[in-house]
């Protein structure tokens, strides 16, 4: 195999924006290993994958020791598993083998080295000194690196929901005007092209040295949706850093997962202050995780004015519906309560056993078995007297007294009982 390109590996496989830990102290590192690794068939990624999982547990190992050599070893491995776990990303984009069971384990195998890292070494220190506070240190590590990448993944799956929402009004206004231009002008002016849509996001991210008035005006397409315009009204020397720090390929989000990850079991180690490194990392991790979140609360803003640009009805965004309102007999808002009534018919898919709303009791009607069924005596019937035995005698009739019948012993009667006494 011929020998590969150091520049041309580290063009290919290391990102255009990156934290600043994995730019200065990994990337040159990961690259040269990557070098050697890509000359053997046998190395892939997800084995890669499982070599920094297998490091990662063996500093954990030497965190619980707690004595300040084991320190400085788990530091010195973890950084090792964390090279390791950039170098599988690099091999799958260098050979073109990654896939997506191998992304799901690379970001598993992260949190599960995040656990048992941040357990061992304030575990350690725990038993080491006896002092409470690292129990809570532990907690609180394993629960902001939790966060942290929840969070960023939900930010994202907001962010292509979003994407997907503009461009399908986007679409379905095309075709709106598309069979109008037909309707009035016939097939030929149809065969036009519709308004095209693209994303400032990926316009920055193709160049990302490039001004976003520039790009919106050199953009091939029509429309330009700019989900970040606010922050930038807003905060407008945000750009200037960003262009500054793009030149070493750093991003702006100087304290991320990684860099929490790396004062944690690498600074605090070694310096020997883990629960002031601790803190001050969680402090730091917050503060930036709360620009991200003030961040895209804007950019759903933003998106919230391209929708109502895009969409032809008027906005009924805050009002209530009139027929939820008192006096739902009035004129205009019988055809609303009939749409309403509508959607609680029973559809051909729904459930026949479910019913949306409790039925009222219904009044309690006697079952009539027979097909002529006596009146109610009346009131006068109830007045007259009853007869007595000198009446029944009279009338020729004889009235019997019913036989006696012993109670069978076995059912345990208590008159039997005290009988047998």
């Amino acid at each position: 195999m011929a020998k590969l390109s150091l520049r041309a590996v580290q063009k290919l496989t290391c990102k255009k924006r990156d934290a600043w830990w994995t730019v200065i102290l990994v990337d040159p590192v990961a690259t040269r290993m990557l070098i050697v690794m890509a000359r053997f068939g046998f190395i892939t990624p997800n084995r890669v994958t499982w070599a920094a999982l297998f490091v990662g547990l063996g500093s954990a190992g030497f965190f619980l020791k707690g004595d300040p050599l084991s320190l400085a070893i788990g530091a010195a491995l973890y950084h090792l598993s964390f090279i390791f776990d950039c170098i599988d990303g690099k091999l799958a984009r260098l050979k073109g083998n990654g896939t997506v069971f191998g992304g799901w384990l690379d970001y598993v195998f992260d949190r599960i080295r995040v656990l048992f890292c941040a357990l061992a070494l304030m575990g350690g220190q725990y038993l080491r000194n006896g002092d409470e506070r690292f129990l809570l240190a532990a907690l609180m590590v394993v629960f902001l690196d939790m966060l942290r990448y929840v969070d960023a993944l939900q930010i994202y799956k907001m962010r292509m929901s979003m994407r997907t929402k503009i461009e399908k009004v986007t679409k379905e206004k095309q075709d709106a005007e598309r069979a109008e231009a037909e309707a009035a002008a016939g097939p030929a002016a149809a065969e036009q092209e519709g308004q095209q849509i693209q994303f400032m996001e990926d316009l920055l991210r193709e160049n990302p040295e490039a001004e976003a008035e520039t790009l919106k005006a050199q953009a091939s397409a029509a429309h330009v949706v700019d989900l970040h315009a606010q922050f930038r009204n807003r905060f407008p020397w945000y750009q200037r850093v960003r262009h500054a720090m793009l030149g070493s390929r750093i991003r702006p989000h100087l304290i991320s997962g990684i860099e929490f990850q790396m004062f944690i079991f690498i600074i605090g180690p070694l310096i020997g202050r883990i629960l002031m490194t601790t803190l001050v990392s969680a402090v730091l991790l917050g503060v930036f995780e709360l620009i991200i979140m003030y961040k895209f609360w804007l950019s759903t803003k933003d998106f919230t004015k391209v929708m109502a640009e895009l969409s032809s009805a008027p906005s009924t965004a805050g009002t209530i519906s009139p027929q939820m309102h008192r006096g739902r007999h009035r004129r205009g808002v019988e055809e609303g309560l009939r749409d309403a009534e509508r959607l609680l018919e029973r559809q051909p898919d729904d459930d026949p056993g479910f019913q949306p709303y409790p039925q009222p009791y219904a009044p309690y009607v006697p079952e009539q078995r027979y097909g002529y069924q006596e009146p109610w005596p009346s009131e006068e019937t109830y007045r007259q007297p009853s007869p007595t035995y000198d009446d029944h005698l009279a009338r020729g009739e004889r009235l019997y007294a019913a036989p006696y019948a012993p109670v069978p012993e076995q059912h345990g009667y208590l008159g039997s009982r005290e009988g047998d006494r």
